[in-house]
């Protein structure tokens, strides 16, 4: 008889176990499990969740026998992560710099991860009144530490110690299918046939239910349905069932995320010229089955929604699915009632705004091939897709798209190596792109596709700077100029309606002056520094300069040197006080915490139920409301102000993408900035819709100061419970660094985070630029390994590969 064995990933989150270990697997199970399974193994003296990466009859050379241990048990009947996820969590394992364990939990649904439910068993005599207090006269019983005492606590630990009581823990699945009643017909016609000649004259409803019956023999349909056809009650349907005419199941019911969303049917428009050389070109790439990332750049209002769901038409007719993803789940259900509105049953959502229950649902359904078009945020990247013909990235430069914390993927970048693997096209869309993927187009790595005119022959909104700094001269703290009070009134008066951004981005974070904008930098960074009120002081995070915060302003000798921020709340209370009469719609936060709420306000100022709709970042991107003539950007100076050298892009993107909301339809729109800053370019060219402008000018910022793309960028950070050792620790990495690269890399700190304690943790960073990007991998590689003999001290070290933010 020959062994056959699994190479597993087990569920234990650390550098020495993040490889497979080897199983012998049973013999009742070798015609079941096969890779991709989620399957219970002994690890230790305890049960734990292993995935199967691999099944061989070959043991592997390193491994004895006589000391494998085999599978317990099964926990899938088929695979539930098919090859190419597999190798996508070794690929992201590599590049990440995180545990593969971690990578496959991330791409697996929370209902397919495994919960663990500790026991304690009595293997000993013990004394009566512990036996009745504690175990309540059970051998076994549920352990959780909130449900003890401390002195319970101390009794347990001593029996563990003296070996009279022993812990079990037990993996449970969370996987749960939502089952429904259900009626299957009986198929006995000559009983139905006798039962349908003996009934009384008057029982109408049985009656019509006994034909029903047997035009439909043997068929099943679940209570509902069956009481929606029929229109009949409980009492025939018990009636029924005491005469065998069905008997009653349990069907699964899938959980449909999408229920009360009404959604019509959209029909394709007529695409314009630039719109059909896009479709075009993007289609021929498939129809060769060839990998090519595409960059579509359109100004707002292009119709690039357009382009996507008509090449999406044309790759499902070809019988290929597709996968679209948006930047946050904010923006899901505008997408999903396009894309619904057009594909109907065959669009699926993901995204971690439903519940686990929903997501586990409509995982089976793309799973099975139920669903064949997948609309979700960052997370759907990982949708369990076959045949993927095309990947779309709206808003690709949304920093959203990659995870802040472990393991520390970024999406689009996921999205390109699932279209390498397909061989098929990848389209990344943006108004105002980020400026890697146009240095990418400019190279010919992506092919540049441009969209320069508003689809239906709307015109781009006319853009008006306000100086803040004049605004506020007289002293009086307003959140509003005198040119936004006007149009405001305007709109009001004429029924139309206004959008008013706030960027909280950055709340408090730095200082500035009120009087003439200057906002103070490091003098080796040039990088606005970040305000710490603990110390009094002002720090540059990138190299640790630091200066005390002045008290006068060194541009222009004025005291008025504030923290700057405000919120929203305070603004719509000034704004009802402005106009008493307006109908305000307030999205933030604190608005938008309960599930489809943002939908419903949205829903709500597209039926013109409001006048003004007030809201943080979250409302700059892909509205679309016709009667929306003008937009607010109250502050658009708070990201400049942020310590990082994304903080001009960030802010021209914002700008640029609310700006875009204004004047989509007929109506000619307009936009008003107010600034403390009015010349920055990155305000200036914003105004002027002029990203080819923006990107020149930032990509010679980026040049000068050898950030990406120029260089490659990686956050190495460390915390601790005390503040000296995470700082020793840190300084010991960079002084092994220094000794590898020497010059190969400029090794910045390491410095404390600009958020430099949380959760009783003190943070520093290093970071690095660098070209190299292979031999400062490898390096990165050893660093992870060598950290883990100091994380038993209390260390916590991580690798981030372009960061998106340093705060």
């Amino acid at each position: 008889m020959t062994n056959t064995f699994a190479q597993i990933i087990v569920d234990v989150p650390a550098m020495q176990t993040n490889h497979p270990y080897t199983y012998l697997v049973p013999e009742h199970l070798k015609s079941v499990l096969a890779a991709g399974m989620r399957v219970e193994v002994p690890f230790g003296h305890r049960q734990v969740l292993g995935i199967i990466v691999g099944i061989s009859a070959q043991l592997p050379k390193d491994v004895s026998a006589s000391k494998l241990k085999a599978v317990t048990r099964a926990l899938d009947l088929a695979p539930v992560l098919n090859t190419e996820l597999l190798n996508l969590s070794r690929y992201l394992a590599e590049t990440t710099f995180a545990f593969r364990i971690s990578i496959l939990k991330t791409i697996l649904p929370n209902a397919l991860k495994a919960d663990y439910k500790h026991y304690i068993r009595l293997v000993d005599e013990v004394d009566n009144h512990i036996r009745t207090k504690i175990f309540k006269d059970l051998d076994e019983i549920p352990f959780n530490p909130q449900q003890f005492s401390d002195d319970e606590l101390v009794i347990l630990a001593r029996l563990r110690r003296h070996n009279q009581i022993e812990m079990r823990i037990e993996v449970q699945d969370r996987a749960k299918i939502k089952t429904a009643v259900a009626y299957q017909f009986s198929e006995d016609a000559e009983l139905l046939e006798n039962s349908l000649s003996e009934l009384k004259q008057n029982a109408k409803k049985q009656q019509q239910l006994l034909s029903f019956i047997m035009g439909h023999l043997g068929e099943t349909w679940s209570k509902h349905d069956l009481q929606q056809k029929l229109v009949i009650g409980d009492s025939v349907l018990k009636q029924a069932l005491n005469k065998e005419w069905l008997t009653k199941v349990q069907v699964e019911q899938l959980r449909d995320p999408l229920k009360a969303m009404t959604i019509d049917h959209v029909k394709a428009l007529t695409l314009n010229a630039e719109q059909q050389m896009a479709y075009e070109k993007i289609c021929h790439q498939f129809d060769q089955q060839r990998y090519q990332p595409f960059l579509l750049e359109g100004i707002t209002g292009s119709g690039k929604t357009e382009v996507y769901l008509q090449v999406a038409q044309h790759v499902l007719k070809n019988n290929k699915t597709v996968l679209f993803l948006v930047p946050e789940i904010a923006l899901t259900p505008q997408m999903v009632r396009r894309v619904k509105g057009r594909f109907g049953h065959q669009t699926a959502i993901l995204h971690s705004g439903l519940t686990d229950g929903e997501r586990y649902d409509e995982w089976r359904r793309i799973e099975r091939g139920e669903a064949t078009v997948v609309v979700g945020a960052r997370s759907a990247v990982f949708a369990p897709l076959s045949n993927i013909g095309l990947i779309i990235v709206d808003e690709e430069h949304e920093t959203t798209y990659k995870q802040n914390d472990n393991p520390r993927y970024h999406a689009r970048e996921v999205a390109l190596w699932r279209g390498r693997y397909h061989q098929i096209p990848v389209i990344l869309g943006s108004a105002t792109p980020a400026l890697e993927t146009r240095a990418r187009a400019q190279r010919g790595v992506y092919e540049l596709l441009r969209l320069t005119q508003r689809a239906g022959g709307a015109q781009l909104p006319h853009v008006e700077v306000i100086d803040m700094k004049e605004t506020l001269a007289s002293g009086e703290e307003t959140n509003f100029s005198d040119v936004l009070r006007e149009k405001l009134a305007q709109r009001l008066e004429n029924n139309e309606q206004t959008v008013l951004m706030l960027n909280r981005r950055g709340f408090s974070s730095f200082v500035m002056c009120r009087d003439c904008g200057y906002v103070p930098r490091d003098p080796n960074c040039n990088l606005a520094m970040t305000l710490h009120m603990d110390s009094h002081s002002l720090k540059c995070h990138y190299c640790g300069h630091e200066e005390s915060i002045p008290h006068t302003c060194p541009q222009c000798g004025s005291k008025r040197i504030r923290y700057y921020g405000t919120g929203t709340e305070k603004v719509e209370k000034e704004l009802l006080d402005l106009f008493p009469q307006a109908r305000v719609i307030r999205m933030d936060q604190d608005t938008t915490r309960k599930k489809g709420s943002m939908d419903r306000m949205l829903q709500q100022f597209g039926r013109h139920e409001a006048d003004i709709l007030l809201g943080t970042q979250m409302i700059a991107k892909g509205l679309d409301f016709p009667d929306v003539t003008l937009v607010g950007v109250l502050n658009a100076d708070t990201a400049l102000g942020l310590p990082d050298f994304h903080a001009s892009e960030r802010t021209f993107q914002l700008l640029t993408q609310v700006s875009g909301r204004a004047g989509r339809a007929q109506k000619q729109g307009e936009v008003v900035v107010q600034s403390f800053n009015p010349q920055h370019y990155a305000i200036q060219l914003a105004k002027n819709h002029d990203y080819p402008g923006f990107y020149q000018r930032e990509m010679a910022v980026r040049h000068a100061g050898r950030y990406s793309p120029y260089y490659f960028i990686a956050q190495i950070q460390a915390s601790h419970q005390d503040e000296n050792q995470a700082s020793i620790q840190l300084t010991k990495v960079a002084q092994w660094l220094k000794k590898h690269l020497q010059q190969q890399a400029v090794i910045l700190g390491p410095t404390p985070k600009p958020i430099a304690k949380m959760r009783n943790r003190y943070y520093f960073q290093i970071i690095l630029k660098y070209k190299d990007q292979q031999l400062v991998d490898n390096l990165l590689h050893v660093l992870q390994d060598n950290a883990q003999k100091v994380t038993k001290k209390g260390l916590q070290l991580s690798i981030d590969k372009e960061p998106i933010s340093f705060m």
